[in-house]
């Protein structure tokens, strides 16, 4: 693996009619693509820069993103989201146009998961693999749901005065807590550090709650993930509160041919530790 430090890194700005989406890219863009996609409420911020460092000195070229509603791309008053599920989706596609690249390997973390198989499902084409993280298959029904201890701390955020960020922080870095594993010691003052950077970076950062509002978002009633064609990577936390393992085996289960990496004792998370073993197993499987 190349000397990371030395990975050359760029922003850009990808419009799409009206609106704006902040990315960043690691590495050089003559290697294959890959197009990182994380979770609700989520900025590019929370794929590690060091996981997308690793991945770009073993020759690929990668590319992280702020959704609609986070970071510096285009954000809505907050409770009134101007867009639907699907153009998350679409603002994926747009990134890819934006960058002049007819498909990439696609990474998509949680809720990024069920857009990247909307990807692979409704647009085939633009994807050369996928790896999903911490997620479930789209259009499956009966699996385990979230732990009561994190059920129970996800009802205390519908008290949660969202334009008050100190609360907000304060709710954050309880989730963060919540959703971490038992394989390594939280480190609860570095989550808070990248909580504060994230809010500080976001001219209405309040205005991420809309994701959780977001109509379309039951993308599985029209799509099932049995159905994918491309090449899958399942990595999957055993401890993981809000998926629990039975989400990442029942992806394997539709998909006998995916590839999986279980992380003993990991949480809904990648965490610093685990790093070099996530970023290992998405290198051999976009180099397959």
């Amino acid at each position: 693996m190349a000397e990371t430090s030395l990975v050359p890194v760029a922003d850009k700005i990808v419009t799409r009619g009206e609106v704006r989406l902040q990315t960043q890219a690691f590495g050089s863009p003559a290697e294959p693509p890959v197009l990182l996609i994380t979770g609700v409420m989520s900025s590019m911020l929370w794929w590690p820069e060091d996981f997308c460092r690793q991945l770009a000195g073993s020759c690929r070229h990668v590319i992280r993103y702020d959704h609609r509603d986070t970071g510096l791309s285009t954000q809505y008053p907050p409770g009134q989201p101007g867009y639907t599920f699907a153009d998350l989706t679409t603002d994926a596609l747009a990134i890819l146009d934006g960058y002049g690249l007819a498909s990439a390997h696609v990474v998509g973390m949680s809720m990024g998961g069920f857009i990247a198989q909307d990807i692979a499902l409704r647009y085939p084409s633009r994807l050369r693999s996928l790896s999903l993280i911490s997620t479930s298959p789209v259009g499956v029904e009966g699996l385990p749901p979230p732990t009561e201890a994190y059920q129970r701390h996800s009802a205390a955020s519908e008290a949660i005065d969202w334009s008050d960020l100190g609360a907000v922080a304060a709710f954050m870095e309880r989730d963060v807590a919540m959703l971490a594993g038992t394989r390594h010691p939280h480190d609860a003052a570095a989550a808070r550090a990248l909580i504060a950077r994230d809010m500080a970076r976001s001219p209405s950062f309040a205005s991420a709650a809309n994701h959780f509002i977001l109509p379309g978002g039951d993308i599985g009633a029209a799509l099932h993930a049995s159905r994918i064609a491309a090449p899958v990577l399942a990595i999957h936390g055993t401890s993981d509160p809000l998926f629990p393992l039975g989400h990442g085996e029942a992806i394997t289960r539709l998909l006998p041919m995916a590839r999986s990496l279980w992380i003993e004792g990991g949480g809904h998370e990648i965490h610093e530790l685990d790093i070099p073993e996530v970023a290992q197993a998405v290198l051999e499987h976009t180099a397959a």
